[in-house]
C-alpha cells in the first residue's frame, strides 16, 4: 500500500488541452520510472471539462522529494506548464484506505 500521494489540479490554456495531455503523459512516463513511484493517472473532470486532476501513489514522502529534486524535474515540469493557465499541486499522506471486500 502506498503511504503518500501527489495530486495536481490543472486548467490548461484554452485550445491547448491536447498538448497538455501529451506533455503530462511524457512527464508521467519519466516519473513512473523513479524509485518509489506507483501508478500515475490524469483524469478530466466530467462536470468541468476544462479541469484535469492528476494523482500518483508513492512509497514515501522521501520518494516524492527525490523525484522533485531530480536534475530534470524542473525542465520536464516546465514542458507541461507551458500549456497550463492554472496549476495547484499537493502532497498527501494516506490516513485511511477502503478496499473491495472479496465476493463469496
Amino acid at each position: 500500500m502506498s503511504h503518500t500521494c501527489t495530486t495536481g489540479s490543472w486548467k490548461p490554456t484554452a485550445g491547448k488541452q491536447d498538448m497538455f495531455v501529451a506533455a503530462w503523459s511524457e512527464l508521467a512516463a519519466w516519473a513512473g520510472g523513479m524509485p518509489g513511484a506507483g501508478t500515475l493517472r490524469l483524469a478530466r473532470d466530467t462536470r468541468d471539462p476544462e479541469r484535469f486532476v492528476s494523482f500518483a501513489a508513492w512509497d514515501s514522502i522521501e520518494a516524492v522529494r527525490a523525484w522533485k529534486s531530480a536534475p530534470d524535474f524542473r525542465a520536464r515540469l516546465a514542458r507541461v506548464l507551458q500549456h497550463v493557465a492554472e496549476f495547484e499541486p499537493s502532497e498527501l499522506k494516506v490516513v485511511a484506505t477502503a478496499e473491495k471486500e472479496p465476493e463469496t
